[in-house]
């Protein structure tokens, strides 16, 4: 029996996910070994607007592990479902992505053409997150020494990607950005919570690491 595509499973899992209150942000499917000794790794990437903890997610994992036993999608080949919530260095391609990394630092990259908030500034900058705005969103330049804030049109941002920070940001910048997005993790912590091992992160150290969750299964459908 094939495989079930990527966007046949998450057509599967994607009201139940909607209905515990998170944003569906991607599925990917792998498979290790070959023929009989096949596996397939299932990773269901979610998100809120709020603090995920680990005791949600596994819950989530769960519900989501029985659902698609249920559906037969795998036949017989065994699978290992992980469902977690992204990591930090996540794009920002929707408008929730950009509202939940308000008071993050970004690596913005615009659209060939488009003119860059500084006057001679590059195409390519960091800045932190403001507020979003209906077409364009608030992005604070200058750093710690010369914070000042500009709107850029969302179609001028080509790519933006949340940078790692491993110090604090200065408190003029962030107030300039309007704070950190409710719910969301400070920025500036990276260094304690990128040192922690598998286990300190199972205990439900969220700050920065993405939350994880696994369940295995057969898949036998008898």
């Amino acid at each position: 029996m094939p495989m079930p595509t990527e966007e046949r499973v998450s057509q599967l899992v994607a009201g139940l996910v909607e209905r515990r209150g998170f944003d569906l942000e991607g599925v990917e499917i792998s498979t290790a070994g070959k023929h009989a000794d096949a596996q397939a790794k299932v990773k269901v990437t979610v998100d809120s607007d709020g603090t995920a903890d680990l005791d949600t997610i596994a819950t989530l994992s769960s519900e989501l592990s029985l659902l698609l036993d249920d559906a037969g999608e795998f036949g017989e080949t065994p699978y290992l479902l992980e469902v977690s919530t992204p990591g930090i260095d996540r794009p920002l391609t929707a408008d929730r992505h950009w509202r939940r990394a308000q008071g993050r630092k970004v690596r913005v990259t615009l659209r060939p053409g488009a003119e860059p908030p500084d006057p001679g500034g590059s195409a390519r900058f960091e800045a932190r997150v403001g507020a979003l705005g209906q077409d364009s969103v608030a992005l604070v330049l200058g750093g710690k020494r010369n914070p000042h804030r500009v709107h850029v049109p969302l179609a001028d941002i080509a790519e933006a990607v949340v940078q790692v920070e491993f110090s604090a940001p200065g408190e003029r910048e962030l107030e300039l950005a309007g704070g950190v997005a409710p719910g969301r993790p400070k920025p500036g912590h990276e260094d304690d919570a990128l040192a922690v091992d598998d286990a300190a992160d199972a205990r439900g150290n969220t700050d920065a690491l993405p939350v994880t969750a696994s369940d295995s299964t057969e898949g036998i459908v008898e």
